[in-house]
């Protein structure tokens, strides 16, 4: 019997090069498994279409935050018509049997209350995607807090949610027609499959980013919805955290992003935890 990482490394060598097109000019970063591509996702054509797994992404949740190369103060329309283009073109990346992890907040305040997450789950059904559930990702950052609205008064009171969602979605079908092998252990399985997810976020003075989510969030994802060897995307890779847990869950990683320092940020992590550069065969 095949061992998990004799699997891993005889299908990522084959996935990757298949899922890539050759001579790809926007590749910044490759090894057998993971590849690093600086580009706009809504221009991008360094990936097959219909070659991905599974998609794990958080994308700008335009709130002003200070990206490098992105503005993140849309006007709240202009924000979801961009939602929607890249929810299509992600779309079009993934295979029949692919899914996709959305993490995104509950709703937003800031300059108006806006129900991101019915607004956006609306958007992904209309381009294609299905919905199958939501997970909540309880944070744990209620002492964040700082608007009220009309404090200890009915006038205006502000209602805020301190938790984030996952939105999970597929493209063709639920149910895998294929069979791989699975990472997950029983006890990850019973209690990942609840819905209520609890951990911590990330710092970001630590990592370098304005807007970093734990390991822990794309791990859960991966071992949950993908086999080992499955092609996991982010379109948004930011820091890099997705592909970490692609590196140490055995999945083949794509990650993209239009900012050139984000993506150099995301080549030393992998670094640091030993991944080092080489040349992806054609």
């Amino acid at each position: 019997m095949e061992s998990q990482k004799d699997v891993s490394k005889t299908e990522s060598v084959n996935g990757l090069s298949n899922a890539l097109n050759k001579n790809s000019e926007d590749i910044e970063f490759a090894t057998e498994s993971l590849a690093i591509i600086r580009n706009d996702i809504l221009n991008l054509n360094s990936i097959k279409e219909g070659s991905v797994d599974l998609i794990v992404t958080s994308p700008p949740y335009n709130l002003d935050i200070k990206y490098g190369e992105y503005s993140d103060e849309l006007p709240y329309e202009g924000y979801l018509e961009f939602t929607k283009k890249w929810l299509k073109k992600c779309y079009t990346l993934s295979k029949e049997s692919g899914r996709l992890c959305l993490n995104i907040p509950l709703d937003k305040n800031k300059g108006g209350p806006q129900s991101m997450y019915a607004d956006i789950t609306e958007i992904a059904k209309s381009v294609g995607w299905r919905y199958h559930s939501t997970i909540i990702w309880n944070e744990g950052n209620i002492s964040r807090r700082t608007a009220w609205g009309s404090w200890l008064s009915a006038r205006a009171p502000y209602v805020i949610a301190p938790v984030e969602v996952i939105i999970v979605l597929y493209k063709g079908e639920w149910r895998k027609r294929e069979t791989g092998l699975s990472s997950i252990t029983p006890k990850e399985f019973i209690e990942w499959t609840k819905g209520v997810w609890t951990f911590n976020g990330e710092s970001k003075i630590k990592i370098g980013h304005p807007a970093p989510f734990p390991v822990e969030l794309p791990k859960r994802c991966i071992k949950l919805f993908s086999y080992v060897g499955d092609i996991v995307l982010d379109p948004f890779l930011g820091s890099g955290t997705t592909l970490i847990a692609c590196s140490n869950e055995n999945r083949i990683g794509i990650g993209v992003d239009i900012d050139k320092n984000y993506c150099k940020l995301a080549i030393e992590r992998l670094k640091k935890i030993g991944v080092l550069q080489s040349k992806l065969e054609a």
